[in-house]
């Protein structure tokens, strides 16, 4: 009868050092769980704000790019005008010839 409340306590004192690992293993777990989540947001906070930044610089140079082209266009018609002027003076200039 000895042996077998032996045994019954060192199975039960397994049992609970099994069981007492097996918690501490789910704490650990969960604890990583916790750090790669919180690892995984933060990354994804910082991969947000650096496309946010690339959008503001390619919004910035969309902006610059425009005003270049308003300039471009300013430039040409003045361009124009001073041709058609040019060819208003020379045929002024012809008649004046005759």
């Amino acid at each position: 009868m000895k042996k077998i409340a032996v045994s019954l306590v060192l199975a039960a004192s397994l049992g609970l050092a099994a069981c007492s690992g097996a918690e501490e293993a789910t704490t650990e777990a969960a604890d990583a769980t916790a750090e790669a989540t919180e690892a995984t947001a933060d990354a994804a906070v910082e991969g947000a704000e650096a496309a946010t930044d690339a959008a503001a610089t390619a919004t910035d140079a969309a902006a610059t790019a425009t005003d270049a082209a308003a300039t471009a266009t300013d430039a040409a018609a003045a361009t124009g005008d001073a041709a058609a002027k040019a060819g208003e003076m020379a045929d002024a200039a012809k008649e004046a010839a005759k």
